[in-house]
């Protein structure tokens, strides 16, 4: 425990006459400011905490920036993090979720959405809508599964909190990765763990991620009540909706009228995604960089082709 700042004049304490018994009241108490700033913000927190030593050492509790973390997220407790919660809550409202992967300069029309938690260590990915009960995929390649049934399983999840938004697409972020040493050096790699092209007409662009350990439970079941928050037919602002352990997000599309890329989007962006560091001026060239412009390559057969990837890329501010 640290000492309590002592102070002797008695402007820090007050006393009634008409009691009996000597009543002070001491402003340095720690306690009693450790129960107020459980009702502060963050910002408020940091306002008091510069305004002088003591107040600071209090502030930096850990039990007061995991307080209003978990509160301002309205998740349940995680238990273990691998950083203090100050550094967790600061890396949440500091803006890097704004920003496109390690590109800070890059920023991206990115909508927060909210946060959720994963107990286990499976997910459940659905890029169609569905009604209970839901179709679990049987255990396969996930190319496979997203073909058969739009939805597939992905283990070894990082348990703790995420980070929702949209990007014209559904983004999910663990609450620890813009700390962790190898996202900040640059060594980690994106890795396209499965894609699934539609070439049909859809009306809507869906995605949802759920814990699958609460797959069926209550707290889960209005995502799967989809026409009460995609929105209306003719509103193309995207819709979302969080849970405690899930996240959906819906984006009714207009007709296209502009050039059909040969390649899907998506796949244009996740081939060029380990080229990140070599296009930003380090002198590394990956072997995966290679074989994902190379694996491009192959669908641009005309000078259309060309032009729409170069829209795929131009639009989504690679």
């Amino acid at each position: 425990m640290r000492k309590r700042l002592k102070r002797t004049k008695g402007i820090c304490s007050c006393s009634s006459p008409r009691c009996t018994n000597h009543s002070t009241f001491h402003w340095y108490e720690q306690d009693l400011w450790t129960y107020i700033a459980r009702f502060l913000d963050g910002r408020s927190l940091v306002m008091l905490g510069a305004t002088n030593k003591w107040f600071n050492s209090v502030i930096m509790q850990e039990c007061i920036w995991k307080f209003t973390c978990l509160r301002e997220l309205q998740v349940p407790d995680p238990g273990h993090v691998a950083f203090s919660w100050s550094k967790l809550y600061g890396s949440v409202v500091d803006g890097s979720h704004s920003y496109i992967f390690r590109q800070q300069e890059k920023h991206i029309d990115w909508m927060r959405i909210g946060a959720f938690s994963f107990d286990s260590e499976v997910a459940f990915i659905c890029e169609r809508m569905v009604n209970p009960p839901v179709k679990i995929p049987k255990q396969g390649n996930i190319d496979d599964m997203l073909q058969s049934s739009g939805s597939c399983l992905l283990r070894n999840i990082k348990t703790g909190i995420w980070i929702a938004g949209t990007m014209q697409m559904l983004d999910a972020r663990h609450i620890e990765l813009f700390l962790n040493e190898g996202y900040q050096d640059g060594s980690w790699d994106y890795e396209l763990v499965g894609s699934h092209e539609i070439k049909k007409t859809v009306r809507g662009a869906y995605g949802a991620i759920f814990d699958f350990k609460y797959l069926t439970t209550k707290s889960t079941s209005g995502i799967f009540d989809y026409k009460s928050w995609i929105g209306q037919p003719n509103d193309f602002q995207p819709k979302a909706i969080i849970a405690l352990h899930a996240v959906a997000v819906n984006t009714n599309l207009q007709e296209n009228q502009e050039i059909a890329v040969a390649a899907p989007c998506g796949d244009v962006i996740w081939a060029i995604l380990p080229c990140d560091g070599f296009l930003n001026g380090k002198p590394s060239l990956k072997p995966r960089c290679c074989s994902g412009v190379g694996r491009l390559a192959k669908h641009m057969k005309s000078k259309a082709d060309e032009e729409a990837v170069c829209q795929c890329l131009k639009f989504d501010r690679f």
